[in-house]
């Protein structure tokens, strides 16, 4: 007799797509979990037409993952490595998921806070390039900007990729520079540039 497998408390809501690179085409599921909002394909392709000539061979930080759609599709354009940073476990375990249906080995899921995690950088990691998408109105951006810059988790001319809602407006360290930035009804995507 056939074992059942236990039922999960989350549903599988949808997917997200890698739309260029090795993995181009790839559909990924995506769990339905509170607050979560994959990037959409129209603003990745925008973000990621702004990092063209920057995406391979850099490291890579997925600071608040979600569903991981800029970090698979970074590491889908041949980007070194990447590290995800979810808090929730069930968000946390689809990534890890999906970096297995991949076949990845140069991902890693961290599951726990990332202001936590960013207010001790033990390992002395510093990345290339940096995705800032957290949960709106909670006011996660600008101390998550703060740690990356004052805990050295930035390379010499890190890019930092930040999307918000639009009456946030954060604050950012004064060395980081505007280099794009684009209105998407309520929500703003800037890219700054160590």
């Amino acid at each position: 007799m056939r074992k059942s497998k236990p039922k999960s408390n989350t549903k599988q809501s949808g997917f997200i797509r890698l739309i260029s690179g090795k993995h181009k085409g790839r559909k990924l599921p995506v769990h339905d979990v509170v607050g979560l909002r994959p990037t959409t394909d129209r603003m990745k392709e925008t973000v990621f037409n702004w990092l063209m000539q920057d995406v391979r061979d850099a490291k890579v930080l997925d600071c608040f993952a979600g569903a991981g759609s800029l970090g698979f599709e970074a590491i889908s354009r041949f980007a070194a490595s990447g590290t995800f940073i979810e808090l929730d476990k069930t968000a946390a375990m689809q990534l890890s998921n999906n970096a297995t249906l991949l076949k990845l080995d140069n991902v890693e899921i961290i599951n726990t806070d990332a202001l936590t995690m960013l207010a001790n950088n033990l390992k002395q990691q510093q990345y290339d390039l940096v995705f800032i998408d957290p949960p709106f109105r909670k006011g996660l951006v600008t101390p998550c900007c703060d740690l990356l810059e004052t805990q050295s988790w930035l390379s010499e001319d890190a890019l930092i990729y930040v999307e918000f809602e639009q009456e946030a407006q954060p604050e950012t360290p004064e060395n980081w520079q505007v280099i794009k930035e684009k209105h998407a009804g309520q929500v703003i995507c800037r890219l700054y540039q160590r």
